[in-house]
């Protein structure tokens, strides 16, 4: 039987959608998505140029210092491999279910024993709305898979959010820089990614009632069938 692969973003498709999760992972049929812009991209990888270049000197970047625990987590060569969805080898594994959850992680803290995953983000504004909401399935899961392979976590984890200020002269962005502590329970995300899983081998399910996507479907197919067409969802 083939092993079940599942990221830490399926899951979160999964909470938001069952049938959307469904239909990604067993047929195919992905959500309809625009053009992705590349200035996200290009940030993150600027971001992690910049963390490498303090820990290669052991130190935390300067708008960190007293405002996370731990240090930088040394090993560049390691976290090299787990910033890539490629080569990662970040990953929870449940036998049973023949079923692999992984991930790429942007960073790493680390206090004493203990290991603390650190993801960066970029907005547009100041942050009004609780982090969590959007992004605790997504630190669920990076203390899962760093504590099944061995590293343990405290509890929580940080969001490291950055977002412009000001342009000034020859090309230079001030931004704001933010450090979000978030709860974290590994056990959690182990619930999810087994009931994800489970559903995988079930009939279709029904779409939530708030999805949009499964909405705008509905809703073009029942035009369609008022002229006689059919709509197939795949």
């Amino acid at each position: 039987m083939k092993k079940i692969k599942l990221s830490p973003s399926a899951l979160s498709l999964f909470l938001d959608c069952p049938l959307c999760f469904w239909l990604e992972k067993n047929e195919g049929v992905k959500r309809p998505r625009g053009i992705f812009p590349s200035l996200p991209g290009g940030m993150d990888l600027a971001i992690k140029a910049y963390f490498d270049r303090y820990r290669a000197r052991n130190e935390l970047p300067p708008e960190l210092v007293g405002k996370v625990r731990g240090k930088l987590f040394p090993d560049s060569m390691v976290l090299d491999r787990w910033r890539s969805w490629r080569t990662t080898d970040l990953h929870y594994e449940d036998g049973v279910l023949g079923a692999v959850l992984s991930g790429a992680l942007d960073d790493c803290l680390v206090d004493g024993d203990y290991y603390i995953p650190v993801d960066y983000k970029t907005r547009g504004s100041d942050i009004k709305e609780d982090p969590a909401t959007y992004y605790q399935t997504q630190l669920d899961s990076y203390c899962l898979m760093l504590e099944a392979n061995g590293y343990r976590t405290p509890g929580f984890s940080y969001l490291v959010y950055y977002w412009p200020l000001e342009v000034q002269e020859h090309g230079l962005v001030k931004f704001k820089v933010t450090p979000i502590r978030i709860t974290t329970n590994s056990e959690s995300a182990k619930k999810i990614f087994m009931d994800a899983v489970r559903l995988l081998s079930s009939k279709m399910p029904s779409a939530a009632e708030a999805c949009q996507y499964c909405a705008l479907v509905s809703r073009r197919r029942g035009e369609r069938e008022g002229t006689g067409d059919q709509l197939k969802l795949f």
